[in-house]
């Protein structure tokens, strides 16, 4: 059997030098790390993970459970989570749910029979009892976007209320007082916070919620497609939307295209999560950038603590204590799609 040893003799560097090229360190050239990888193709190399994962009591693989990739800010921060997983010379195994409970579980316990070191979680917030297992078995955990009930692992969550607030109050400040809510459902982080910031900067002003106004529901293109088109039949007199469920937002620029509806001449739009097609839309769309990026980043920085120090938050899973939350703060963007009303 070819080994790594073999290999690095081949490449003409040490043992641990060919180890990091192989694992995709980028403390290693391009040079070193290009002729140790034709080294081992040429000796016909594949390292073995069990052997390794034995001696060292860690597989250097990392789970990512996730709802879907229609939102931007999940395609964000698992590239984040994939960079960084990378550089420290982990794998990655990701695993799409569809928003399924059930296939969300079915995912984590194989993960979890793989022998993964940890997991990124941007999930339903319905196996907080399985990942509260894994914890207690030394596996790290942290919730991205959605926490989950009950569980003892950290959660890195957006400042969701408040940018929504500054959203509907940005939109109360140009004169709009009629303004249109469509959300996700409440059962979530994102649905309760977004519609409690929106409810909050009306109430301030004196301007009750509507509920002729609100559309909530699944996120998903073509409920973003109904809601608008709800919304336009049923309250003529709206002149400004507030989209705060993001994967729906695919749903409802077309159809606000397909009814005719200019922005920011006839209503006036603001999205919840940026995403490049919101930039290049004409006219640009004002967004509440919820920091992906920094979400990403700061989930990887819990995880690999966790990782390094072979404990993370597991005594929180075994005395039943819920585990920390952590913000990353909301920035309004302000584009072309909004207007002062027009009396």
């Amino acid at each position: 059997m070819i080994t790594l040893k073999d290999v690095a003799a081949e490449a003409g560097v040490s043992r641990s030098t060919a180890s990091r090229a192989l694992s995709g360190s980028p403390l290693i050239s391009p040079q070193t790390r290009t002729a140790v990888v034709e080294a081992a193709r040429r000796l016909g190399y594949e390292p073995n993970r069990i052997a390794s994962a034995l001696r060292s009591k860690q597989s250097h693989l990392i789970g990512i459970v996730l709802n879907n990739l229609i939102n931007a800010s999940f395609h964000t921060i698992v590239e984040v989570v994939q960079r960084r997983a990378a550089t420290e010379g982990y794998q990655v195994m990701l695993c799409i749910t569809d928003s399924d409970a059930g296939r969300e579980e079915s995912f984590l316990r194989v993960l979890a029979s793989h022998g993964v070191d940890g997991l990124i979680v941007i999930g339903t917030g319905k196996n907080a009892a399985t990942s509260n297992t894994l914890l207690s078995n030394g596996v790290g955990v942290v919730n991205v976007i959605r926490a989950a009930a009950d569980s003892a692992a950290p959660s890195v969550l957006a400042s969701d209320r408040e940018g929504a607030y500054e959203a509907t109050r940005h939109l109360l400040d140009l004169g709009h007082e009629r303004i249109g809510f469509i959300g996700g459902v409440l059962t979530t982080n994102s649905g309760r916070e977004r519609f409690a910031g929106y409810e909050q900067a009306l109430v301030e002003r004196g301007i009750a919620v509507d509920e002729g106004l609100v559309e909530r529901g699944p996120f998903d293109p073509g409920f973003g497609t109904e809601a608008v088109v709800r919304l336009l039949d049923r309250e003529p007199r709206m002149t400004a939307l507030f989209a705060a469920n993001h994967e729906a937002v695919f749903g409802v620029l077309p159809a606000l295209v397909n009814a005719g509806v200019r922005l920011p001449d006839d209503l006036s739009l603001i999205c919840h999560e940026d995403m490049p097609w919101l930039r290049c839309w004409q006219p640009a769309i004002t967004v509440v950038d919820n920091g992906a990026r920094e979400l990403g980043e700061l989930a990887m920085d819990l995880l690999l603590q966790q990782i390094e120090r072979g404990d993370g938050p597991a005594s929180d899973s075994a005395n039943g204590r819920a585990g920390r939350t952590y913000r990353v703060g909301a920035q309004l963007v302000r584009r072309e799609s909004c207007a002062p009303v027009v009396s």
